[in-house]
């Protein structure tokens, strides 16, 4: 495959998630691969390109006689995809804990300190964007940190399949953004004064959240 090939191939791969996570393309459809080149607008030979890849994530499986089924929302996915983040998340902060820059954490703390008080006083718009970006990007940074490039692959698929498995959409609602932010923080108290156990006890406990909110308990 040369690099024209991979770039659209790329690209296929970034359109179909784009529209999967828009439900412009539903969990548990069956799909053409034509009807994926007029669903994200990437010729066919892209979309044979990004098919392998999509198989490998799991993101959609070959449905004999019938065409390609994108991942079913169902008990097994949620388990399985909260399990998974809890193992990375695991691991991941603990050596966070350990190595980071007192900058990084100094940054990240004062960004949740701030976003916090702002969303006491009334979640805007532009401040439920910006909340949003944040959850999503603190456990990014941190995961990034290992420099473990299998695990972040890992954990962006994983990341996809859980904004899935909400019901309506993918984003934060804005009677979550003080909830969320608390819950960092008590991770970030700990990152702060270097207490492994406490940071890994604290993310546990945010996971565990996350999932009661993504089943609705």
């Amino acid at each position: 495959m040369n690099r024209t090939e991979r770039r659209l191939r790329d690209d296929a791969y970034s359109s179909f998630t784009e529209k999967l996570l828009a439900r412009d393309i539903q969990p548990g459809q069956i799909v053409s691969q034509r009807e994926l080149v007029d669903l994200t607008g990437m010729p066919l030979g892209a979309i044979r390109e990004m098919i392998p890849r999509l198989e490998a994530d799991g993101l959609i499986r070959t449905v004999p006689k019938r065409g390609l089924q994108v991942l079913n929302i169902d008990l097994e996915l949620i388990r399985n995809a909260f399990q998974l983040r809890r193992i990375i998340e695991s691991e991941a902060f603990a050596c966070f804990c350990e190595n980071a820059p007192d900058a990084d954490i100094e940054r990240i703390a004062s960004e949740h300190r701030n976003t916090l008080s702002e969303a006491e006083r009334g979640v805007t718009p532009e401040l439920l964007s910006r909340a949003q970006h944040m959850d999503w990007a603190f456990h990014d940074f941190v995961i990034d940190f290992l420099g473990n490039r299998i695990i972040s692959d890992i954990h962006r698929v994983n990341a996809i399949k859980i904004r899935l498995i909400r019901n309506s959409d993918t984003r934060m609602l804005p009677e979550l953004v003080e909830s969320v932010m608390t819950e960092h923080l008590v991770i970030i108290n700990a990152l702060e004064v270097r207490d492994v156990g406490k940071t890994v006890e604290a993310v546990h406990a945010h996971v565990d959240s996350a999932k009661r909110r993504a089943l609705g308990v």
